[in-house]
């Protein structure tokens, strides 16, 4: 009998929506350069701190956004072929007593630690990647075609699964740009 209980809860459970925060994390802006020298990329998610996880801020929890940043090579009859995988992790914390966010990059970036007392700017540094420098143009096929796939995700004291998703205190967010050919057309 207890096992049917078990059973029932957990289909119930997973029959509930999931409570959707009025700004859903978004990734609005991807830009892939290509230029002679390096592939570099430029991203920005949109609603990377939500009401759930301005709400755990402002009672003391640290936020997390990592950013995982793939270049694949598309192959036409084949699987595609991801080439590297580039990693940036950001956490902001707020502290009560000063009144400011702090915002401290991971190692993908080597960036000094952001202090902010508005939390308008503390989203906007937070959100916005500019410049990622993935590899030399010449280390990739020149006849090749290639995408950056980009996935962005939020978490309240870093705990992003499906419970904290269905919760509303993490989200996730895929985007992939478009296609690029490294051969130059006249």
């Amino acid at each position: 009998m207890s096992a049917w209980r078990l059973s029932l809860l957990t289909l119930a459970l997973l029959l509930l929506p999931a409570r959707h925060a009025s700004a859903e994390l978004r990734i609005n802006d991807l830009d892939v350069y290509l230029n002679d020298h390096e592939v570099t990329v430029q991203v920005v998610a949109l609603g990377a701190l939500g009401p759930a996880l301005q709400e755990g801020l402002g009672s003391g929890l640290p936020a997390h956004v990592r950013f995982t940043v793939e270049l694949w090579q598309y192959n036409r009859l084949w699987r595609d072929r991801l080439l590297l995988t580039h990693i940036l992790e950001r956490q902001v914390t707020y502290n009560v007593v000063t009144k400011e966010y702090r915002i401290t990059f991971g190692k993908g970036e080597g960036r000094a630690v952001y202090t902010t007392r508005e939390l308008q700017d503390a989203q906007r540094v937070i959100s916005e990647v500019r410049k990622i420098k993935l590899t030399p143009a010449s280390a990739l096929d020149p006849a090749g075609v290639i995408y950056v796939r980009v996935q962005a995700e939020t978490a309240l004291s870093g705990e992003n699964n499906v419970l904290s998703r269905m919760a509303g205190t993490a989200e996730q967010a895929i985007r992939q740009s478009d296609y690029r050919s490294l051969m130059r057309t006249q």
